[in-house]
């Protein structure tokens, strides 16, 4: 086990330098950092300057192993709008974002596990459409439209619950859910089609036949091996929901990681940029490393493969 987790992790480091060379490369190529620095209008004397003093001049190597340096170290630089360290920006943002993220992958595992389960259970019966259903209005509708609607609905019309802030937990529910449920329809299908695949199992027919109850089977046997391959996904989903955040962020008014890069983007605050989407892609490596781990624990057959 201890062996291949250290396996994973190497990899998980491999990935994680390969990210931050295309973020730097990103930001680097696709236009000219001091230039859009000085601003339209600058004179040439201006963006020279500028190329000068931040080192734009230098090779590119020599650029993103200073930056990587740097930001191995938790320093970023200074944000070019905000006119602080774009990690005490990045610090203060982030609890707001892992809340949002971690609420609305909460939202989709209570949701679809429980129905998927019920759908693997009475297959081709109405809980089983009622699922697809669901599944297929998830994924159909757009995240910003469905949050529009909870907002409308919940907040204007019945006066529930807040629509916009984080100054509170009732602040978050609303926001969950419009993020959370684009997460459900994956989740849910990969439940429904584990569990059919189990119960099928020898090993579960084994079980019933010996006389166990059937709750002992579900839960005790077909769950647990069903499950793991939502383990990882759940991981990648959370990622998505991390990075994905911006548009429930705007929209619900939380000052998070994504409201903070789309302030970025909007003004050229190209620090602050690279610092948001480096973070959440290493949050998003970490994630999978672990689930890689917890599905080898789950299932030894991993491991050995």
């Amino acid at each position: 086990m201890l062996q291949y987790a250290l396996k994973r992790a190497v990899l998980a480091l491999l990935v994680a330098l390969t990210v931050s060379l295309v973020c730097f490369l990103l930001v680097n190529l696709s236009t000219d950092v001091a230039m859009a620095m000085a601003g339209e209008g600058a004179t040439a004397e201006t963006i020279d300057a500028i190329r000068t003093q931040y080192g734009f001049d230098r090779p590119l190597a020599v650029q993103y192993f200073e930056w990587l340096g740097r930001a191995a170290l938790g320093d970023f630089g200074d944000s070019l709008y905000f006119r602080s360290p774009v990690a005490a920006l990045v610090l203060q943002r982030m609890p707001t974002t892992m809340i949002l993220g971690a609420s609305a992958l909460g939202f989709a595992l209570v949701l679809s596990i429980p129905l998927g389960v019920i759908a693997a259970l009475k297959p081709n019966s109405w809980i089983d459409r009622l699922t697809l259903t669901i599944a297929v209005i998830g994924q159909a509708m757009p995240t910003f439209w469905f949050a529009l609607l909870l907002m409308f609905l919940f907040g204007v019309t019945l006066h529930w619950l807040p629509i916009s802030g984080g100054d509170t937990w009732l602040h978050f529910i609303l926001p969950s859910i419009a993020l959370g449920y684009y997460a459900t329809p994956a989740i849910m299908r990969l439940t429904r089609s584990g569990m059919l695949e189990v119960l099928e199992s020898d090993y579960i027919r084994t079980a019933r036949a010996k006389g166990l109850r059937n709750t002992s089977v579900l839960f005790k046997h077909a769950l647990r091996n069903a499950v793991a391959p939502v383990v990882a996904l759940a991981a990648v989903q959370l990622g998505f929901l991390l990075g994905g955040s911006v548009v429930i962020e705007t929209i619900f008014a939380l000052n998070g990681l994504g409201y903070l890069a789309w302030e970025a983007i909007s003004h050229n605050d190209f620090p602050v940029v690279q610092a948001v989407v480096l973070l959440i892609s290493l949050v998003y490596i970490v994630l999978t490393l672990l689930a890689d781990v917890a599905n080898a624990w789950l299932d030894p057959r991993i491991r050995i493969g």
